[in-house]
């Protein structure tokens, strides 16, 4: 079927798990002539990268006009092809090309009356079980460890926790604020709850800094510290990983499989972090997932904006036995709970696989409209 119609629609809207603040997506709406409409998402936060994003994806209109998603693989690399000069390694042109890898499989699913989980290979695990990734905002270390036991009520099987996020937690700055919070929130959710906790990019620990942290947060049982070096640090994240037992993650602000392999190739990542609204979409995904099976490492998706991305997500990480857990905004938000027809939710701390056509989801169209620039 060939594809009539290519939209690109910035939106932006408040996020109660990120202290209310405004954030940013680009949405991509493509239409082909039987009628069925694909939906991508980019994850540009920033309004200019939004509005950026969106001229991009206009300019790349007449590549996608007339062409059938059924051959999405094909027009991807002609798309990647396109960018050689103004995107050789991500950037905006990153986020319009994820943004239409998860519009033409959500349309190709739609189109074949498949699921993209089943176009991609099927599932290889029937449940994932849930995690609450949320942010700090509040100033009591009490207050914030009673909530984290409400994070983790009806079956949720632990948390990740921002530091350095908005709001008067002020936690990643101070060592024994830090080690104190830590403590309290081991206690208040239990010793069987996974517990993770993801640094900001305010944060600028140094090593040393972070080698201290890690020692001291070892015995609250930390599974694993999430870009306590930022995004690329090889000596720092090797000389950090000799030093504790606490697994090391980072990867989500990757563009592409060079990006991935570089970091692969310094041996000290355990757990990898995606996010298909950035990094060529379902298609990225599947490529990073194919490289971190054969290391035996594990994968996880960085879920945290809008449904698209949530679906997308959860196709690619139920194809996979890399992906061990998925992560659930704690709070409800407009981007899950309005957006489409139906949220995703779990059930008793687990998720299960999508099932129909497509990503899975029906988007609110009169939502979008409300929410678009």
């Amino acid at each position: 079927m060939p594809i009539l119609k290519v939209e690109a629609i910035p939106v932006s809207y408040e996020e109660p798990n990120d202290y209310n603040s405004e954030r940013h997506l680009c949405l991509v709406r493509i239409e082909d002539s039987s009628g069925h409409v694909g939906w991508g998402e980019a994850v540009t936060m920033w309004k200019e990268a939004t509005i950026a994003t969106a001229n991009v994806i206009k300019g790349m209109e007449e590549l996608l006009l007339n062409r059938d998603a059924e051959s999405n693989g094909v027009i991807i690399d002609d798309l990647i092809d396109h960018i050689w000069w103004y995107g050789y390694k991500g950037g905006i042109a990153g986020f319009a090309i994820s943004a239409i890898d998860i519009a033409l499989w959500d349309l190709k699913g739609k189109n074949l009356d498949k699921n993209v989980l089943d176009l991609i290979g099927g599932k290889v695990q029937d449940k994932l079980p849930v995690i609450a990734s949320g942010h700090a905002h509040q100033e009591s270390i009490d207050d914030l460890a009673e909530e984290a036991a409400t994070w983790v009520t009806n079956g949720i099987h632990g948390m990740k926790i921002g530091f350095g996020k908005k709001g008067d937690s002020h936690l990643g700055f101070d060592h024994d604020r830090d080690v104190e919070y830590v403590k309290k929130v081991r206690k208040s959710i239990g010793t069987e709850k996974l517990f993770m906790i993801d640094l900001g990019w305010i944060i600028k620990w140094d090593v040393d800094t972070a080698i201290q942290r890690a020692k001291s947060f070892e015995e609250y049982e930390i599974d694993w510290l999430e870009e306590p070096l930022g995004d690329w640090n090889p000596d720092g994240y090797k000389k950090l990983k000799n030093s504790t037992d606490i697994r090391m993650a980072y990867g989500e602000k990757e563009w592409d499989m060079r990006g991935y392999n570089q970091i692969l190739e310094t041996e000290t990542v355990d757990v990898v972090g995606f996010d298909p609204g950035r990094s060529q979409g379902i298609t990225g995904f599947v490529k990073l997932l194919k490289k971190i099976e054969e290391l035996n490492l594990q994968a996880n998706a960085h879920a945290w904006s809008s449904s698209i991305v949530t679906a997308a997500s959860l196709a690619v990480s139920f194809s996979s036995k890399s992906c061990k857990l998925f992560e659930f905004k704690p709070l409800p938000n407009p981007m899950q709970n309005e957006f489409i027809s139906e949220p995703i939710v779990h059930s008793e701390g687990w998720v299960y696989p999508m099932t129909n056509p497509g990503l899975g989801i029906d988007v609110n169209e009169d939502f979008v409209k409300s929410i678009k620039y």
